[in-house]
C-alpha cells in the first residue's frame, strides 16, 4: 500500500492507492511520521475560533506549516497548493485544529514567524497531473544525478530527490562525510533537467527516516515512524546495559548505533547507583577475586577466583560489606559463605506445560497402519451371505450344555429378591433346527450335502 505522500508510489487524484481513507485513517496510514489526532471528535469553547493554521504533509518525512488566510475549509487529507519560493507546491493536509498548536510548540515553531507561509487554494485538477508528472520523474532524475557525481568524482551520495509541485524546482538530498565543491555539478543538473536546483546534506539517519525499512526488532524503524529528534549515541550506552560490543548487533539499518540504545538508558543509570564499584577486587583469605558480570534486575554479581571455587555469585550487599571490610584491614576466610543459591531462588513453574505448547511435533499426524483382513474372516463371510442371509450366533449356541455339577456352576445365581421365571420346555424339532443353526466350516470343492427327507416332506 502506498500514500500520496509516499516515495513507494502515489495514487491517482491525491487518492493513496489501495487505501479508503485518503491516508487519514485512525490507524496511522501508510506514510511516515503520523500523528494521530486526539483532539479531532472535541469541540471547543464556542465563541473560540478555529486554529488558522495547518500542518501539510510532502514527501517522505518533510513536513510543514502553512497559514489558513483565506479561511478555506480543509480536513485532512485534502491536496492543497501552498506558498514556495518559486512557485507553488503541492502537499496533503495532515493535521487541523488545536493539534496544530501544540505540534507548533513541540518542535520550536512560533505561529508569528516567517517560517509560517500561505495557503493557496485547493489543488485543482490541472495542479494534480503537473505534480504527479514530476513526481514520476524523480527516480530517473535521482539515478542520472548519480551518474554526473560519479562522473566529477565527487565522493558524495544523492540518496533522494523530491520535486516541487510546479515542476520547476528539484531538491538533491545528498550525504558525504567531507565538504564537497559541487559547483560544477549543479551546472551539469540545470542543463541536463532544466530546473532550478536545490542541494542539501544530509546525514545517515535522515537517509534512513526518508528510505524506511524494518529494523532488527521486526517493527517498522522508529526514525520513519515517530523519531525526529537525533541525539547522538555512544558505546558507552552498550556497556552500562550489560551488551556485547559486538558492531554487528548494535548497528542499524544506517549503519550508525541504533537509537533504541538511549531509550532505557537512564532506568539503567538510576539502577547502577545502588552497585558497588566492579574496579575494586574482592580479596579474601583464600586469594583475590575479580569481577566477572553484574545481572542488574536481580541485584547480583559474579566473581571469579579460581583458589576459591571458582565462578561465585554474590549480593550487591554482600560485595558492599565485603569490600568495607577489605578497607579496614580485614579479610573473609571465603567468598561461599557470601554466595547466593540461585536455584533455591528460582520458582517451579508447575503449569508450563499443559496444553503441550512446548512439544513441537504436537501437530504432527501419527500415521496409522491398516490391519490387513485375515482369510479367515472373508470364508465366513461368503458362508454367511450363502446361507441366506443369516447372521452369526455365539458360539455357545452351537455347543451342548454341560450337565452335572459343572454346568450348576456356571450358572449365574440370582442374588435379588424376584425369582427367574421357568423357560418352557422345547419340542424335538425346535432343538434340532438349533442345533444346526451353528455355522459349520465346508471345503469350497466339496458339493452341498442334500437336505433331510423331513424337511423335503415338509416341502410337499
Amino acid at each position: 500500500m502506498s500514500c500520496n505522500g509516499c516515495s513507494t508510489g502515489r495514487g491517482d487524484y491525491g487518492v493513496p492507492a489501495g487505501c479508503g481513507s485518503n491516508g487519514s485513517c485512525g490507524t496511522g496510514g501508510c506514510n511516515k511520521l503520523n500523528v494521530f489526532d486526539w483532539l479531532s471528535g472535541v469541540s471547543g469553547p464556542a465563541n473560540q475560533e478555529k486554529f488558522d493554521i495547518v500542518e501539510v504533509r510532502f514527501k517522505n518525512d518533510r513536513k510543514a506549516f502553512y497559514r489558513n488566510v483565506d479561511k478555506i475549509p480543509l480536513t485532512v487529507g485534502d491536496l492543497i497548493a501552498t506558498e514556495a519560493s518559486p512557485g507553488h507546491d503541492i502537499g496533503t493536509v495532515s493535521i487541523t485544529g488545536e493539534l496544530v498548536r501544540l505540534q507548533m510548540i513541540k518542535k520550536g515553531v512560533d505561529k508569528d514567524s516567517d517560517q509560517v507561509k500561505k495557503v493557496y487554494r485547493l489543488a485543482r485538477e490541472n495542479d494534480i497531473t503537473k505534480w504527479e508528472e514530476a513526481s514520476s520523474l524523480e527516480k530517473p532524475t535521482m539515478m542520472r544525478a548519480r551518474e554526473h557525481a560519479e562522473s566529477l568524482g565527487l565522493d558524495m551520495k544523492i540518496g533522494d530527490v523530491e520535486y516541487q509541485g510546479d515542476k520547476t524546482k528539484a531538491t538533491f538530498y545528498y550525504i558525504a562525510d567531507k565538504r564537497v565543491d559541487f559547483r560544477q555539478l549543479i551546472k551539469k543538473y540545470a542543463e541536463d533537467f532544466k530546473i532550478r536546483v536545490e542541494m542539501r546534506q544530509i546525514g545517515a539517519r535522515q537517509e534512513a527516516s526518508k528510505i524506511g525499512g524494518i529494523g532488527a526488532c521486526g517493527r517498522e524503524l522508529c526514525c520513519a515512524s515517530w523519531l525526529t529528534d537525533f541525539k547522538s549515541v555512544t558505546t558507552n550506552a552498550a556497556r552500562y546495559q550489560q551488551l556485547s560490543l559486538n558492531p554487528q548487533k548494535l548497528a542499524g539499518q544506517c549503519g550508525k548505533l541504533k537509537c533504541c540504545l538511549n531509550f532505557e538508558l537512564d532506568s539503567y543509570m538510576d539502577a547502577l547507583k545502588d552497585f558497588p564499584s566492579t574496579n575494586k577486587k574482592l580479596k579474601t583469605a583464600n586469594g583475590t577475586a575479580n569481577h566477572f558480570k553484574t545481572d542488574i534486575f536481580k541485584g547480583l554479581l559474579w566473581y571469579f577466583n579460581p583458589e576459591d571455587g571458582g565462578i561465585i555469585s554474590l549480593d550487591k550487599d554482600a560485595v558492599k560489606e565485603i569490600i568495607e571490610m577489605n578497607e579496614k584491614g580485614e579479610f573473609p576466610e571465603s567468598l561461599k559463605h557470601y554466595s547466593v543459591d540461585l536455584e533455591a531462588n528460582t520458582k517451579k513453574v508447575d503449569y508450563e506445560n499443559v496444553v503441550g505448547q512446548d512439544d513441537l511435533t504436537r501437530f504432527d499426524s501419527k500415521l496409522k497402519k491398516k490391519k490387513k483382513p485375515s482369510k479367515n474372516r472373508n470364508k465366513n463371510k461368503k458362508q454367511n451371505a450363502g446361507g441366506g442371509g443369516k447372521a452369526p450366533q455365539n458360539k455357545s449356541q452351537g455347543k451342548p450344555q454341560q450337565k452335572g455339577k459343572e454346568g450348576a456352576k456356571n450358572k449365574p445365581k440370582n442374588t435379588g429378591g424376584n425369582k427367574p421365571k421357568p423357560q418352557a420346555k422345547q419340542s424335538g424339532e425346535s432343538k434340532k433346527q438349533e442345533g444346526n443353526k451353528g455355522p459349520k466350516k465346508r471345503p469350497q470343492n466339496r458339493k452341498p450335502k442334500p437336505q433331510n427327507k423331513e424337511n423335503k416332506g415338509d416341502k410337499e
